[in-house]
């Protein structure tokens, strides 16, 4: 999976892309999360507070059930607010 990060997820992870690789028993964005946030302290520190946080699979808004796989683009970003 091709992994985005934007705005203050993409300065704490400290790259704005990245690809996974195969993910074994990854088939959910909730699973994907976890498996990123393993991944090492700075993943674990962007995504520890999920409530801050919106993934987009293939540029569609996702929750933790929508299904992932391999060759998904997977963009994750604090939530936008306007005015």
């Amino acid at each position: 999976m091709r992994m985005l990060y934007f705005a203050w997820v993409r300065e704490r992870i400290g790259t704005g892309e990245e690809d996974t690789g195969p993910l074994p028993g990854v088939a959910t964005v909730g699973e994907l999360l976890a498996a990123l946030a393993a991944r090492s302290p700075r993943h674990a520190e962007a995504l520890a507070d999920r409530k801050a946080i919106r993934v987009a699979v293939n540029q569609d808004f996702a929750t933790d059930e929508t299904p992932v796989a391999p060759g998904d683009e997977v963009a994750i970003f604090p939530p936008v607010t306007g005015g």
